[in-house]
């Protein structure tokens, strides 16, 4: 399969789209924009999100990775401690402690080009800029933004496996039209979940992390 395309992208999604997406989160996606980032398959990987989700919750992550198996990938990289050693060089290097403060200038300038909502002003996303606390965030932030923007998020995405490897994580390929077992071809759409925290998955109220409005778009 094709390696990891860097473009950025900034498409409305279509109605196929969110239905891959729906099957990516197991769940109907809120306040989706645009489609950032394909995968080589050619599948969703990044979605750029309101910052106010449309039941009014303030949602600072503007960049939400929704490919089941970049995310797993991601969270294998954390729990092997990369966070823990970006930290660690985020408080002895003193040049990357500034690429790492416009990386998150520039996330607060992409969501403010969308919305400005009082409630998440100055708050970015993923510990940024003074720590380092969600590796998922500043990713899809990499990926959204392209290379040069996200230093940490660069290094991210350089350290990951080819997640792609193995066939379409969701949906339809548009490279050469594979399905998988989730594809709606497959599967119906799932039931709205209601059990669910309104603000999201794992909700973080911790300011400076800038996950106020938590994990799930």
């Amino acid at each position: 399969m094709s390696e990891l395309d860097r473009t950025t992208l900034d498409e409305t999604p279509t109605e196929e789209d969110l239905e891959v997406i729906t099957r990516q989160l197991g769940r109907e996606p809120r306040g989706v924009v645009a489609i950032v980032h394909r995968c080589p398959c050619g599948c969703p990987t990044v979605i750029r999100t309101e910052p106010r989700l449309p039941d009014g919750t303030p949602f600072p992550t503007s960049f939400y990775a929704t490919c089941p198996k970049l995310t797993g990938a991601i969270s294998t990289l954390e729990s092997e401690g990369l966070m823990k050693s970006m930290s660690k060089r985020l408080a002895e290097d003193e040049g990357l402690r500034w690429e790492y403060a416009q990386a998150h200038d520039d996330y607060l300038r992409r969501r403010e080009e969308l919305a400005h909502v009082p409630e998440i002003a100055g708050i970015s996303a993923g510990g940024m800029p003074n720590r380092v606390k969600c590796l998922h965030v500043l990713v899809a932030h990499s990926l959204a933004a392209g290379p040069g923007v996200n230093p940490l998020g660069d290094e991210a995405v350089a350290a990951l496996p080819d997640w792609w490897e193995g066939g379409c994580c969701s949906g339809v390929s548009a490279v050469d039209d594979e399905r998988c077992d989730s594809c709606p071809k497959h599967h119906p759409l799932p039931e709205p979940r209601t059990d669910a925290d309104p603000r999201g998955e794992g909700a973080d109220e911790d300011p400076e992390a800038g996950r106020v409005g938590g994990s799930a778009a």
